[in-house]
């Protein structure tokens, strides 16, 4: 076993867009310290930063009809939408900052200008994308959002919308072309290409396999390198899991009691995708629908342009399914290793109170292959089969997690986990995830270094000019922080 004893002051474990953020946020904030990154495949960006393993939307909520729900009383809930809204701007101003100093590349490497739209059909669901529109028209964070249900109209925001369907269908549509198709797996890698010019340290093909704290306050590392798994050790001041769905497993075997009580449920999927030309050219958005009663609200339908090393493609799903994987290269015992006995009564909770969850992932998996393009077929009702081919999307695993009053409850969204003391920190969860990645590792920042906020914030404040502020409260700081992130980025604003 060869070991490194002098302790290097951050670990990062995982080389997805998570690690990749925190390690330019502290590159910036503390130069001289030592990062070094560990990734157990061969490269960075190969799990759900990859970009046919997510849907790489630049999630802001202009779109995604998950984040308005519509109350009892019939009204829409806009809570959601603003705060995912005001999170994607922190992630665009940091990314404008870097761009700005030559530390990224230019932006249509990893970000480019893609409408959004919402499409309904039905008359109820019609009613709701009404009251949606007029519960987010002014609204500094949604200016530019249009609402029709004029058949001529959304055809000309999305062509291949319409061809095909009945004339007395009752449909209707937002649009607002501030939307973004965002390149998460390229984005990743031009972030660790920044990190490796200023020296930090990647290395590949090294699976942390366990997390030992030690007296001294540090942490011991254990890893297996390489393809004869030959033991190494280091030793880190900080530790940061951004290991996706496996970051679970190795906050388990950090001991923290801050990981008690919490369980992941995974959730597969697959998408359809087209990469004809001809196909591709009728529709150039991103066209997000309702999600199934029972689904979860990252498998609500979508139809989007994705723009990959520059060539634009179709991707259409998700698909949802399950394995008990917890990532796409995992191992199918993960779901059984996570289950310990402070985790095992909340997950029974969640599995007795999500039955239609349960029925629906069910009867995903049951469909056939003629049900699921007929799914395809609500969007674009003329799609013909040869032109699609399936593609299996990465491993999500929803947080599940203890609750008082329900015993336990299933997180759809991302949970930050960290030790008193903030020298381990790790994230759990999904959607929105990468979109938010920015603001979530500030938390972790935030958290973890409280020592450092008074010495940091000039620097933060330079790099995040909004940064502990809520744009949806000043229309004016909101227009121009927008515009001004659109330009350094080359989108709409």
């Amino acid at each position: 076993m060869t070991s490194a004893t002098e302790p290097i002051d951050v670990a990062l474990i995982g080389g997805g867009i998570m690690s990749a953020t925190l390690g330019a946020l502290l590159k910036q904030l503390q130069p001289e310290w030592s990062i070094e990154v560990y990734e157990a495949l061969t490269d960075v960006a190969l799990e759900s930063s990859n970009p046919w393993n997510n849907a790489g939307t630049g999630h802001s909520a202009l779109c995604e009809l998950n984040y308005t729900p519509e109350k009892a009383d019939g009204s829409i809930d806009i809570t959601s939408a603003v705060k995912v809204n005001e999170q994607f701007q922190i992630s665009r101003q940091f990314w404008s900052f870097l761009v700005g100093e030559g530390d990224l590349p230019e932006p249509d490497h990893f970000i480019n200008s893609t409408p959004h739209m919402s499409f309904v059909w039905g008359a109820a669901n019609v009613e709701y994308l009404r009251k949606r529109s007029e519960a987010l028209e002014g609204h500094p964070l949604f200016a530019g959002m249009e609402f029709s249900d004029d058949v001529d109209v959304i055809r000309q925001w999305a062509p291949s919308l319409i061809p095909g369907r009945a004339k007395n269908q009752p449909i209707a549509a937002t649009h607002i072309l501030a939307g973004t198709d965002v390149d998460f797996g390229s984005l990743t890698r031009n972030l660790f290409d920044y990190l490796t010019k200023s020296g930090v340290g990647l290395h590949l093909g090294h699976t942390v396999t366990n997390l030992t704290k030690k007296r001294d306050g540090s942490w011991r590392v254990d890893l297996a390198v390489g393809a004869t798994s030959e033991p190494h050790t280091v030793n880190a001041k900080f530790v940061f899991v951004g290991a996706g769905g496996g970051a679970l497993h190795l906050l388990q075997k950090s001991g923290i009691p801050e990981i008690k009580g919490f369980g992941g449920f995974p959730v597969s999927g697959e998408f359809l995708r087209t990469d004809n030309p001809e196909v591709v050219a009728k529709h150039q958005a991103k066209v997000y629908g309702k999600a199934s009663v029972g689904a979860p609200p990252m498998s609500v339908p979508h139809l989007d342009t994705r723009v990959v090393d520059g060539k634009a493609s179709l991707m259409f799903g998700p698909y949802a399914g399950f394995s008990p994987k917890f990532l796409k290269t995992g191992s199918y015992l993960d779901l059984f290793k996570s289950i310990k006995l402070h985790n095992l009564y909340p997950m029974i909770r969640v599995g007795l109170a999500n039955i239609d969850l349960v029925k629906y992932l069910v009867g995903q998996l049951l469909a056939s292959k003629t049900a699921k393009f007929d799914a395809l077929r609500e969007f674009m009702p003329d799609a013909d089969p040869k032109d699609w081919y399936r593609i299996t999307a990465g491993q999500r695993v929803q947080v599940i997690k203890k609750d008082a009053e329900k015993g336990g409850v299933l997180q759809f969204g991302t949970e930050v986990v960290t030790a008193k003391d903030g020298s381990i920190a790790g994230l759990l969860g999904a959607s929105p995830g990468a979109s938010t990645a920015v603001p979530i590792m500030l938390t972790v920042i935030d958290k973890c270094f409280p020592a450092k906020k008074a010495e940091w914030a000039p620097k933060l404040k330079a790099m995040i000019p909004t940064v502990g502020q809520q744009l949806a409260a000043d229309e004016a700081k909101a227009a121009a922080t927008i515009g001004a992130t659109a330009e350094a980025l080359g989108i709409h604003a």
